[in-house]
């Protein structure tokens, strides 16, 4: 799907992990999909949480890449846990979207529940919603779509994805929440960025940047040349 490793490390010390993941890869087993993640390709690394998914802080869905932070330790996954919930960790995206939004910035506070109709989708509502709440900012306009970075501020399932479909501006590429294949895609383009948090031992700023990968360049770039 990409020509970039499962995963790289992006940074590290003997508390965390900061790890770039590439489409394709799934961060911990679920139901439909137990082998070959992302957790047991760190599992002699990592420490903290559930035994299935040690140190998993947090996620990316399957064909999102990009940044995400891990624990080595009980404590580490307890502290980054603790910053989660306190919205002191900042994760910021990119997203190439279909047209353009009315304004160059704004927030998307819609909550987010399991769709009725198909469990493997979200939707804004649904069965037992939680608050969600999504920022972006437009970086690039172009013909028929514009790239956009956001900040989320709650970390639902799918939720830029569903926040971007809900205001009539899907990922470019969604497969399940806007149009397969635009642009020569086999993804989303949607890809995490920036990753930013006070060190839970140190208390030293680490903030980590991941490039766009190749098909996500690919795909900016024939994006342009139609503009």
């Amino acid at each position: 799907m990409t020509d970039r490793p499962a995963l790289e490390i992006a940074f590290q010390d003997e508390h965390l992990l900061v790890v770039d993941k590439g489409a394709g890869l799934v961060v911990h087993p679920a139901r439909g999909h137990r082998e070959d993640t992302l957790a047991q390709l760190l599992a002699p690394l990592t420490a903290g949480g559930e035994a299935e998914r040690a140190g998993i802080v947090h996620r990316l869905d399957r064909d999102t890449s990009g940044l995400l932070v891990v624990s080595r330790s009980q404590e580490v996954h307890r502290r980054l846990q603790a910053a989660l919930a306190a919205r002191k960790i900042e994760r910021e995206y990119l997203a190439l979207v279909e047209g353009r939004p009315p304004a160059r910035a704004g927030t998307i506070e819609a909550p987010i529940g399991r769709d009725p109709r198909l469990r493997t989708r979200m939707a804004v509502g649904g069965v037992s919603p939680r608050e969600a709440r999504t920022h972006f900012t437009l970086e690039r306009a172009l013909t028929g779509t514009s790239l956009l970075r956001l900040r989320l501020e709650t970390g639902r399932t799918h939720q830029i994805r569903v926040h971007l479909q809900a205001i009539g501006h899907p990922v470019v590429g969604d497969p399940e929440y806007g149009t397969a294949g635009l642009l020569g895609l086999e993804r989303q383009f949607l890809h995490a960025t920036r990753l930013a948090f006070d060190h839970p031992v140190t208390g030293e700023r680490v903030e980590v940047h991941s490039p766009l990968p190749p098909d996500l360049q690919s795909a900016l770039e024939r994006a342009e040349q139609l503009s």
